[in-house]
C-alpha cells in the first residue's frame, strides 16, 4: 500500500480515519515468532535515520539490521507521529532479506486518540503483524499493576480497553502495550515479556534505538 504524505493536519487525520477500518485487531498473531523486528527513528534537525533491527525470536540475537536516512517531511504533531516516521521505516523494512514475523514499534497502536497509532498505521501499510510498546502513557486511564514481573492492568479510553500497562521488571516502571495489526492483546503481551528478559524495554527497541542514534552520530544514514 502506498505511503501518503499529507499536506495538512486535517488531511493526516482523514487518512488515519480512512485506514482504520482495515485493521485486524483479533490476530491471533505469531505466538513464537522466528524473526522479530524492532523499528525506531532518531532525528537531528531536519534529518532522520530509521532503523530496523531483526532479532531471533528465541535467542534474541541480532540476525539482520537496516538503516535508512532521510529528511523530515511532516511536522511534529502529537497523534500524527506516523507521518514523520513511516516513509523511512517502510523503506527500511522493504530492504530486509526476508519479512519479519512480528514488528515491535516504539510507540502506540490502538492506544491513540483516533485508535490508529504508529503500530496500526505501519501494520495496515505493510500487512505485517505489529504491536506498540510505549514508555509512557499517551491516552487513557489505568491503575498501577502489581510489582511482580508479568503483572498488568487495563489501559482504558472512553470505557474501552485499548491496551495493557505491563510490568516487565519487578518494581520497575511498566510499559504500555497496545495492539497494532494482526495481533491480539494477549499475544502482544506474551511477546513483550519474551523480549524483556533483562531490561524494562524490549530488546528489539533497545537495539533499533542504538542503531538509529549511532547512524546519526556517524553520518552513516545521512545521504
Amino acid at each position: 500500500m502506498r505511503v501518503r504524505t499529507p499536506r495538512t493536519i486535517a488531511e493526516a487525520e482523514t487518512i488515519q480515519e480512512g485506514l482504520r477500518p482495515l485493521l485486524d485487531l483479533t490476530g491471533p498473531g505469531p505466538r513464537h515468532p522466528g524473526r522479530v523486528a524492532g523499528v525506531d527513528v532518531a532525528y537531528r534537525g531536519d534529518r532522520l535515520a530509521a532503523a530496523v533491527a531483526v532479532l531471533n525470536g528465541s535467542t534474541l540475537e541480532v540476525v539482520e539490521q537496516v538503516v535508512v536516512g532521510g529528511r523530515v517531511t511532516f511536522g511534529y504533531v502529537p497523534g500524527l507521529l506516523a507521518f514523520r516516521e513511516i516513509p523511512a521505516v517502510v523503506d527500511a523494512l522493504e530492504r530486509l532479506s526476508a519479512p519479519p514475523d512480528l514488528v515491535v514499534c516504539d510507540g502506540y497502536g490502538l492506544a491513540h486518540p483516533r485508535r490508529f497509532g504508529l503500530a496500526c498505521h505501519l501494520g495496515v501499510l505493510t500487512g505485517l503483524p505489529t504491536i506498540g510498546v510505549g514508555k509512557t502513557a499517551f491516552v487513557g486511564t489505568h491503575t498501577a499493576p502489581a510489582a511482580e514481573r508479568g503483572s498488568w492492568s487495563d489501559l482504558l479510553l472512553d470505557g474501552d480497553v485499548v491496551g495493557r500497562v505491563l510490568r516487565t521488571r519487578p518494581g520497575v516502571r511498566p510499559v504500555f502495550v497496545s495492539v497494532g495489526h494482526r495481533v491480539d492483546l494477549d499475544t502482544a503481551c506474551r511477546n513483550v515479556l519474551t523480549l524483556t528478559p533483562r531490561h524494562r524495554l524490549p530488546e528489539t527497541t533497545r537495539v533499533s534505538d542504538r542503531l538509529c542514534r549511532a547512524a546519526l552520530i556517524e553520518n552513516v544514514a545521512l545521504g
